[in-house]
């Protein structure tokens, strides 16, 4: 069978098509500037990379742009859309949702009472369903939640110490984010140590532009660090993460700020970009820091220190961990974070291999020394191949 894997945001669509029997990847690519002058199509063909230069005003030329690439004869992987037997689309807040769905018309109506939680996800996620949709009307749509993982931390991990009422009338509570990552990763680790997820706590960094760290105790989740929207937990690329509410009402009081105008600055100006001013690029402040930036150098310290921070509370959370996992762009390919997010820890029981972690860029791999405790691996994050397994799960 073959699955449509598809992630849309406000002026992208990214997608993977799979052939399922060895899942392996027929297709793959992205549309950027949707909505925007100069939108094209970027894919690879027998390992060169093809752009495709097409208006896209709105996500539906957007797919339908995705489509005629996928029955293109010279570049394309399939000959007919009926070829498809289902599309799974990334959903980043799901609400109460613990477990992926077909989409039908009453999940649909449920499902926009969370589309809130992440205003800068949610239209665009709508958007690429009702595209397909229109141009496919029988194809089975699967709607994949970042936040389904999360939903086994108990109140105590997931409530606000705010008026109880606002929990009960406006789901205001720790949802977090990235689930669909921890997810995978919480079952490859086992997989490579040979360990029962059951057996063991594991600490799941995903270190990208947006980070987040999860506590997952004997298989299940029970705290995350982002909450009710992606934004609190660690320094990320552009957002602010933990920060005192009493910091964002001064802002907003001395700039004479709307609550959108702040909401931009937390989210897009903020993190390593707004404290190193240099970019939210990690390589490009890293740049920063040989030639001497010394915010580049302080940008970098906050970030590394958060992602510390988190591993501690966590094992203290779980009465201890076994394993820790850094995953997504950063956490696999940026030896000098995964250093130091685990310096000083050694009398938690981690210890790297500085060699091995060095080395490392972005290989499944044991990077721990063979005396540390806890193990600390290096596995490469596949979001889009569990949004495949879990459509393929639900429609086959």
């Amino acid at each position: 069978m073959k699955i449509l894997v598809i992630n849309c945001g406000s002026s992208s669509i990214k997608y993977k098509l799979y052939e399922m029997d060895d899942k392996s990847v027929l297709a793959a690519g992205g549309i950027e500037k949707i909505g925007l002058e100069g939108s094209f199509l970027k894919t690879k063909i027998n390992g060169e990379t093809k752009i495709i230069e097409s208006p896209c005003p709105t996500h539906t030329e957007g797919i339908k742009l995705m489509f005629d690439t996928l029955l293109n004869p010279v570049y394309g992987a399939i000959k007919s859309l009926d070829e498809i037997s289902a599309a799974g689309h990334r959903i980043v807040a799901g609400g109460r949702f613990t477990k992926s769905q077909i989409v039908t018309d009453e999940m649909l109506q449920e499902w926009k009472q969370y589309m809130e939680l992440a205003p800068l996800h949610s239209d665009a996620h709508l958007k690429g369903y009702v595209a397909v949709k229109e141009m496919l009307p029988n194809l089975p749509q699967v709607f994949v939640f970042d936040t389904a993982f999360h939903q086994t931390m108990p109140a105590k991990a997931y409530m606000y110490a705010v008026p109880y009422k606002y929990y009960e009338q406006n789901n205001i509570r720790r949802w977090g984010a990235h689930g669909t990552s921890h997810r995978f990763v919480t079952a490859r680790v086992c997989e490579v140590l040979g360990v029962k997820p059951e057996d063991v706590r594991i600490i799941t960094c995903h270190i990208g532009n947006g980070a987040s760290v999860s506590a997952v105790k004997y298989g299940k989740c029970v705290d995350t660090s982002m909450g009710l929207t992606p934004l609190e937990g660690l320094v990320m690329g552009t957002r602010s993460g933990d920060i005192d509410p009493s910091a964002v009402l001064s802002i907003m009081k001395k700039e004479n700020l709307t609550p959108d105008q702040m909401s931009d600055l937390l989210n897009k100006q903020s993190g390593v970009k707004g404290i190193s001013g240099i970019s939210s690029d990690i390589r490009e402040v890293e740049a920063g820091i040989r030639e001497g930036n010394e915010r580049a150098k302080l940008a970098m310290e906050m970030y590394d220190y958060r992602i510390k921070k988190y591993i501690g509370a966590y094992a203290a959370a779980m009465g201890g961990v076994d394993i820790v996992v850094f995953t997504a762009g950063v956490g696999e390919h940026q030896w000098d974070v995964r250093q130091g997010a685990c310096e000083d820890l050694e009398f938690m029981g981690i210890k790297i291999d500085a060699e091995k972690n060095k080395a490392n860029c972005g290989e499944e791999e044991i990077i721990s020394a063979p005396d540390s405790k806890v193990k600390v691996v290096v596995v490469p994050t596949d979001e889009e191949l569990l949004i495949a397994s879990d459509t393929l799960d639900l429609v086959k």
